[in-house]
């Protein structure tokens, strides 16, 4: 398996999840566009796109740090146009950026809720819209292209909906993408799958949820190399999928996750939202 030479487009990869994408595939010798929000530090947030872009470089691959904003079509347009000229093409999305926020419904702001659809189910479908092309292009090439969303397996349970209806409906709203885009774009060649976390992930969106233990929680690195082995797989035959982290790891052999956890020895996780 490699990533080797692969062209990939990330959203908000300059932290957490989608920076340990962007850097297992570095690792292989990827080129990979960082398109998020951050340019300027942030000391309630780690992470810029430019020092997401020196990780990348560190660990071996081609970076290119991109600012924009996902509530914008015409940055999103502009962004993975600049990615496509500058690396020759684009083989694979991640759409990663998304917003939370656990409110009930009397406490949602108009702002958030909308924040929420913008980027989330917004941001996912034009991100994804926009990199199509490139994506066709690089299926007739035999470069075996996906659209890996990072979100949860549908499910019609009022409990996954009852304590925060908006933030419920942002997330369906960019695994409805999936659902959509596998069927859509299957003629195409272009695998377009989901995943999600099994337990909670130590990333700055966790520190979010007040409460929240990490040393119940897992590192994103089992989402790295998750997605890492799906993409590896054929987009013709692997599309349509709502992956599980620690599924996707079982399914090639890998039973013993402890070098994932916070605390090494753990077993006792905090599930994450989505799952029974």
């Amino acid at each position: 398996m490699s990533l080797k030479g692969k062209r990939i487009f990330i959203t908000g990869g300059s932290r957490g999840i989608g920076l340990a994408i962007a850097l297992k595939a570095a690792r292989d010798g990827a080129s990979v566009a960082i398109a998020a929000k951050t340019a300027e530090v942030n000391p309630k947030l780690p992470g810029t796109i430019f020092s997401a872009a020196e990780e990348i470089r560190a660990a071996g691959g081609v970076a290119l740090p991109i600012q924009c904003d996902l509530r914008d079509e015409n940055q999103i347009a502009e962004a993975v146009e600049k990615a496509a000229v500058e690396f020759g093409g684009i083989d694979i999305l991640i759409n990663n950026a998304s917003a939370i926020n656990l409110t009930g419904t009397e406490g949602t702001p108009a702002k958030r809720f909308d924040l929420m659809f913008d980027v989330n189910v917004r941001g996912t479908f034009l991100t994804s819209q926009a990199a199509i092309p490139y994506l066709r292009e690089s299926a007739k090439l035999g470069r075996n292209p996906h659209i890996l969303t990072l979100s949860p397996p549908l499910s019609m349970k009022a409990k996954w909906f009852k304590n925060h209806v908006a933030y419920t409906m942002a997330k369906y709203g960019m695994s409805m993408c999936v659902l959509g885009m596998s069927e859509e774009f299957r003629p195409d060649g272009i695998g377009v799958n989901a995943l999600w976390p099994r337990t909670a992930i130590n990333t700055a969106a966790l520190a979010m949820i007040p409460g929240v233990d990490i040393a119940v929680c897992r590192k994103p690195e089992i989402l790295a190399d998750a997605a890492y082995l799906i993409l590896n797989r054929s987009a013709v035959e692997c599309t349509g999928n709502f992956f599980i982290d620690d599924e996707v790891l079982a399914s090639e052999g890998i039973t013993d996750l402890d070098r994932y956890s916070v605390v090494p020895g753990t077993t006792d996780f905090l599930i994450d939202f989505f799952l029974d």
